[in-house]
């Protein structure tokens, strides 16, 4: 706690520190719940940005701070509209910058943490999944007046297909880790989909879709709701550039609205919760209906295909080179989340027209 707390005195920060503790579930970067006294006083999420993920840390930190500073400024000029809905911000540091590096190297930053806030792994019943479904596309909204190319790719090709892919099949070539032999099944699960996959791709080089602002990284447990279950904040903004909306809709049904976890062992538990996708589904497009076009309305259910598709390909690539980027808590880690994965990947092409009736549904009422 010490370390923490002397990399918490850079920042400008209200309050006594009361505690330092482990917060999240996070893959990549390590998040710590800093609480203060007396209670008014801020409480604060402190992080270890991962750098060999986010190796650009000064585009990174830019990007969210001029996101957060438009919503914000959204925000306030319509109160009445968005109510309860917030933005966290960055902590600045006492030299005035917005992230601070220690002894080893490691960059830190500081968010204020909305008190008596909550999130969900897995959203438990349609309240929740409504909700979520508002969340994000009052995020898409406000931001959909912000010029989305003037945003640093942080990640560059991070939901592209088709860079995905080479770098799928470069992994499964070379073999680094000798974990292709137990994957065939996986692996070809992955090569029997690839064209219907280059959809969304397609789309936006023919200009079908627009760029806009995307989360990038829209799992449920990305919303804060307060004690009386709304949504009241998007937050994890590191993978916030430009992209396309399907992209968000698609990663928030394949964590938001799946029956099992995502790592779940027992495939059997792994499906498509048509009642939790009704459910975002109206609450999305409650508001999305205002700025999507009809394009991306109509793939809106294709778009959990793909992106729980795209997921799974990502944790099957990194098993098989030898789990080098998402963090693991056991041997076989990826393998066991790809194949639940490819599992509800599965549940949504037997529900696919279920899926597409609902939007249609949604999008009338």
């Amino acid at each position: 706690m010490n370390s923490h707390i002397n990399i918490i005195s850079r920042f400008k920060t209200e309050g006594d520190i009361i505690s330092v503790k482990p917060f999240g579930s996070g893959h990549i970067n390590d998040s710590y719940l800093v609480t203060t006294a007396p209670e008014p006083a801020t409480n604060y999420l402190l992080q270890r940005i991962n750098h060999k993920i986010f190796t650009n840390v000064g585009e990174l930190t830019n990007n969210i701070r001029r996101i957060t500073k438009h919503l914000q400024q959204k925000l306030i000029s319509d109160q009445a509209r968005y109510g309860h809905f917030q933005t966290i911000h960055l902590t600045q540091t006492r030299s005035g910058g917005y992230y601070t590096q220690d002894e080893e190297g490691n960059y830190w930053r500081l968010y204020n943490h909305v008190r008596q806030s909550r999130s969900y792994d897995m959203l438990e019943n349609p309240e929740l999944a409504y909700e979520g479904g508002k969340a994000f596309a009052t995020f898409q909204y406000l931001t959909s007046d912000f010029k989305a190319d003037t945003l640093f790719e942080i990640l560059p090709n991070f939901h592209n297909i088709a860079f995905r892919l080479s770098n799928f099949r470069e992994v499964v070539r070379c073999n680094p880790a000798h974990r292709v032999r137990d994957a065939k099944e996986e692996i070809d699960f992955v090569e029997s989909r690839v064209e219907e996959m280059h959809t969304i791709l397609r789309l936006g080089e023919l200009g079908k879709i627009p760029l806009r602002v995307t989360h990038n990284d829209t799992k449920c447990n990305n919303v804060l709701f307060n004690p009386e279950n709304k949504a009241i904040a998007v937050v994890d903004l590191d993978t916030v550039m430009p992209g396309y909306v399907l992209y968000d809709f698609g990663d928030a049904i394949r964590t938001g609205a799946s029956t099992g976890a995502e790592d779940e062992a027992d495939l059997l538990r792994v499906n498509i919760d048509l009642d939790l996708f009704t459910a975002y589904a109206k609450g999305y497009l409650g508001i999305a209906r205002n700025f999507l076009n009809t394009i991306e309305i109509n793939h809106l259910a294709f778009s959990a295909k793909f992106m729980t598709y795209l997921i799974g390909l990502r944790f099957l690539t990194d098993h098989i080179d030898g789990d080098h980027y998402f963090k693991i808590g056991f041997p076989g880690h990826n393998l066991q989340r790809a194949r639940a994965q490819f599992k509800l990947v599965q549940s949504m092409e037997e529900h696919f027209t279920a899926m597409r009736d609902i939007i249609n549904k949604a999008l009338d009422g």
